[in-house]
């Protein structure tokens, strides 16, 4: 065979073994989590995010703090008050120059903190019905927190110059909110921003997708599937593992074993819903997350009810434990941190092997 020949056949099948190897999926498949208690503190926490340097929390009683992750050790704990009040903490984001904690409840705070004891108030909002729920940024300029309705429309506050200031969007460009229609505080959770993208699912009454592909500029919104009718049902967190791939997730936290129409996927970027697991475990959760480089296909759930998992794409699901959690936040695909009613613990999941 000529030389030359053989060579070009031999980089084609050097290079078609590499591209097949490359977008091979490998899925876990993990049948516990090992639960490490790494801050106990009598705060009710359900703001979290993790880096490679800090665990952040904000908490009920104007508490936010500070863990170092690689060894847990306390960085700083603060406390806020403002006019004898405590604030209650249920909000918190981070862009890579500031770290912001927003409270529920009227008046509505927002803060810019960090880890020497900083607090900057720089955004307050007084209104009998202000209740804020949580916040995210696309970038280190451009942020978004979402609250329940106030003048009809959905509370939305975005910031373009990196949480300085704040500015309400009008109720002009936001669509109509319906009469008993509202969002929940429960885990930081009920927004999610991918890109330029942004999904915010409500509850109460209805239960709705709203979505922005303009950094908040626009809006759409439209109905979700999960439960709704009475101010404790809807959707209480949402999760988008791409632009396509998203999850929301709720129920009835007053009937927590209920679990019909408490859960539902896209595949289209929220253009549609799909119900999962009808009428099968589990039910009710407060925070759910898809585990990361699992090509969407692996999901924790979280809440007082345990902690539950599917690796198929929320079609099927078992139970990891029965510990009580609000929120949690992965670091990789085999770690996470979660927090509740009295602190924040260390999950590390726990493999039954690899299947492809």
């Amino acid at each position: 065979m000529n030389k030359v020949y053989f060579l070009l056949i031999f980089s084609f099948l050097s290079l078609s073994c590499v591209n097949v190897a490359k977008n091979e999926t490998i899925n876990h498949e993990f049948v516990g989590v090992k639960i490490e208690p790494v801050f106990k503190n009598e705060a009710s926490i359900r703001a979290l995010k993790v880096t490679p340097d800090h665990i952040f929390f904000a908490a009920d009683s104007g508490k936010f703090g500070y863990l170092n992750t690689a060894d847990h050790s306390l960085a700083y704990l603060g406390k806020i008050q403002k006019n004898q009040l405590y604030p209650e903490f249920r909000s918190l984001a981070s862009t890579e120059e500031a770290d912001f904690v927003l409270s529920v409840a009227n008046p509505a705070l927002l803060y810019k903190v960090n880890y020497f004891g900083k607090r900057k108030l720089v955004y307050e909002e007084k209104c009998e019905k202000v209740f804020y729920d949580s916040m995210a940024f696309w970038n280190k300029d451009e942020g978004i927190a979402i609250g329940d309705p106030t003048n009809g429309c959905l509370s939305i506050i975005i910031t373009r110059d990196g949480g300085e200031h704040w500015k309400k969007i009008s109720c002009d460009i936001l669509p109509e909110a319906i009469d008993g229609e509202a969002a929940f505080a429960a885990s930081n959770s009920n927004i999610a921003i991918v890109g330029d993208n942004v999904w915010v699912i409500s509850g109460g009454s209805v239960s709705r997708v709203y979505f922005s592909k303009d950094k908040g500029k626009t809006w759409k919104v439209q109905e979700s599937p999960l439960v709704a009718g009475k101010p404790s049902t809807g959707g209480y967190s949402i999760d988008f593992y791409d632009e396509k791939t998203g999850i929301i997730y709720g129920g009835d936290y007053t009937a927590p074993e209920n679990n019909s129409k408490n859960k539902a996927i896209t595949l289209n970027g929220g253009k549609t819903w799909e119900l999962l697991a009808e009428n099968e475990y589990p039910g009710y959760k407060s925070c759910v997350k898809f585990v990361p480089n699992s090509g969407g296909d692996e999901i924790v759930a979280v809440g007082f009810t345990g902690i539950s998992y599917s690796n198929d794409k929320g079609n099927t699901w078992k139970k990891l434990n029965n510990a009580s959690f609000y929120t949690i936040h992965f670091i990789n695909e085999f770690t996470a941190y979660a927090a509740g009613k009295g602190g924040i613990s260390k999950l590390t999941f726990i493999e039954n092997g690899l299947k492809n």
